[in-house]
């Protein structure tokens, strides 16, 4: 391995286990429920965008239906903890392999498409699958499942006074999509997935094979932070999810729009300022340090 590359593989895993601490201190600290549930917001959308980032940024494959294995996961469990009384720890390890055998079948067939052809399949997947669930009234149709609140319980995951075990809850699953992305970093997916993203065709030659605006704000932190990087979702997360709550907070009440012409109007600038996202800047400072 390159003595550069190591060395930056270990300056983001020591920055990375910095700040994770950070955050775990900022909550103690940091007292007003509103503020806490953004953090929580945060570091959710950090982590799905994260993994976003694996198949749109490493793998260059652009997908917009992300929210539906999201839903399936939630949907599952959901489901099991209502009408079979499973427990939402066991329900959510159940959720994710459902929604991860589902990914696999459904992309098996997705995969063979290229470029806009893939883009309108997972759209078009998700929002079969959204008119589905709203229709099935097993399921809730579009009424949603109304899930029993019985006081605080760590056993079945359901807090009412409190946001902190939410928000560590998000930390970990934050820190746990981070050390995926590092460690395919430097692995033989990594370097077949940034093959197939670089030129597809010869990578085949080598043997290399719920909601629409959900999934458009699962991507969109990856894409303003910077696709295909280790920081860009995180850093693109911490500034655009905070300002989407605040923006709806403070001025979304009208009914009028202002909060979306905000918020779009903003991230229209900061993408024409830094396209190769935020984590350009630093890539620059780095640079112009070196020299």
């Amino acid at each position: 391995m390159d003595s550069a590359f190591a060395q930056r593989r270990r300056r983001d895993l020591i920055v990375a286990a910095c700040l994770a601490v950070i955050a775990a201190l900022v909550p103690l600290f940091v007292k007003d429920v509103y503020v806490q549930n953004i953090m929580v917001l945060t570091l959710m959308y950090a982590a799905l965008s994260q993994s976003w980032n694996i198949l749109g940024g490493y793998c260059g494959q652009i997908s917009l239906g992300h929210a539906l294995y999201f839903g399936l996961g939630a949907y599952t469990t959901a489901i099991l903890f209502t009408k079979f009384g499973v427990l939402p720890w066991f329900g959510m390890l159940g959720g994710g392999l459902i929604s991860a055998a589902i990914a696999m079948a459904l992309g098996y067939p997705c995969f063979r498409l290229r470029g806009h052809y893939f883009v309108i399949a997972t759209i078009v997947i998700a929002e079969i699958a959204l008119l589905l669930f709203q229709n099935w009234d097993w399921a809730g149709a579009a009424l949603g499942i109304d899930i029993p609140v019985r006081g605080d319980s760590w056993l079945k995951f359901q807090f009412t006074r409190s946001k902190l075990p939410y928000f560590y809850f998000a930390l970990a699953l934050a820190c746990v999509a981070w050390l995926v992305t590092w460690w395919l970093e430097d692995s033989k997916w990594g370097y077949w997935w940034r093959a197939v993203k670089d030129n597809p065709d010869a990578a085949e030659s080598l043997g290399v094979v719920m909601g629409f605006q959900f999934s458009l704000l699962m991507a969109l932190p990856a894409v303003l932070g910077g696709i295909g990087t280790l920081w860009g979702p995180v850093l693109g997360a911490v500034i655009l999810i905070p300002l989407t709550e605040l923006t709806r907070s403070f001025i979304g009440g009208s009914g009028r729009g202002v909060d979306l012409i905000v918020y779009g109007t903003l991230i229209v600038l900061i993408s024409l300022a830094r396209p190769e996202g935020l984590v350009g800047l630093f890539s620059r400072r780095r640079k112009a340090v070196a020299r």
